[in-house]
């Protein structure tokens, strides 16, 4: 993996001598500077979620003029890493526009040399202060790891490296009482926030976790 990111640097090394600094880039919800600190940049993704739950999104930064003031270089406030799942797209889940997050979405936020890459695109090119791996209930990654721990059902091509991934946290809750699945996903999620947090490549940012309630559209971190 080390050799990897190394290269990534190297090819990107240009690019992010051209980012202008975070706290006098315009990115906010109201046209203001975009956050100044991690948990100012959490505060609008929670701030964006609450008005989506409750049915009064803004859909900010999405005219041509944000268009147009984008097309020369980008500076979102947030990575959000996420599920695939077409039911929680970080845009619309935290009310934000064109160039506020760069979401990198895999089939339950399973992490593979790719992602992370993008990860530190994000954190060391963009200089983006905050990292929020976003997990969800009934998660059909984290379904297909339980039926195959479960039964053995068979698990077809690519889709092994999800239950690879997603395997151990599902065997560390497996006797928890109430929800497996839910108890997998929240574990799974922690894990992958501490894999990243864990990362020297991502030091810069603050790294942190949340879990998506389906049913009310709500988001609330993850401990």
């Amino acid at each position: 993996m080390a050799s990897n990111r190394r290269a990534f640097l190297t090819a990107t090394a240009v690019g992010a001598l051209t980012v202008a600094p975070a706290q006098a880039v315009p990115n906010g919800t109201t046209g203001g500077p975009r956050p100044p600190s991690p948990r100012a940049a959490l505060d609008e993704l929670l701030a964006g979620n609450h008005r989506y739950a409750s049915g009064r999104p803004l859909h900010p930064h999405e005219g041509g003029g944000r268009r147009r003031l984008l097309a020369a270089e980008q500076h979102p406030f947030a990575v959000v890493v996420g599920c695939v799942d077409s039911r929680v797209p970080p845009e619309l889940v935290f009310d934000q526009g064109l160039g506020d997050l760069l979401c990198i979405r895999t089939a339950g936020q399973v992490l593979d040399e790719a992602v992370l890459a993008s990860i530190q695109y994000g954190v060391e090119v963009l200089r983006v202060p905050l990292v929020l791996v976003l997990g969800h209930e009934r998660c059909g990654a984290v379904a297909a790891t339980l039926d195959h721990l479960r039964a053995g059902v068979p698990v077809p091509g690519h889709l092994e490296l999800l239950v690879e991934e997603i395997a151990p946290a599902a065997r560390r809750t497996r006797g928890l009482p109430g929800d497996w699945a839910e108890h997998t996903m929240t574990a799974h999620t922690r894990w992958v926030r501490d894999a990243i947090r864990a990362d020297p490549a991502f030091v810069p940012a603050h790294v942190a976790a949340a879990r998506f309630d389906l049913d009310t559209g709500l988001v609330s971190l993850i401990p």
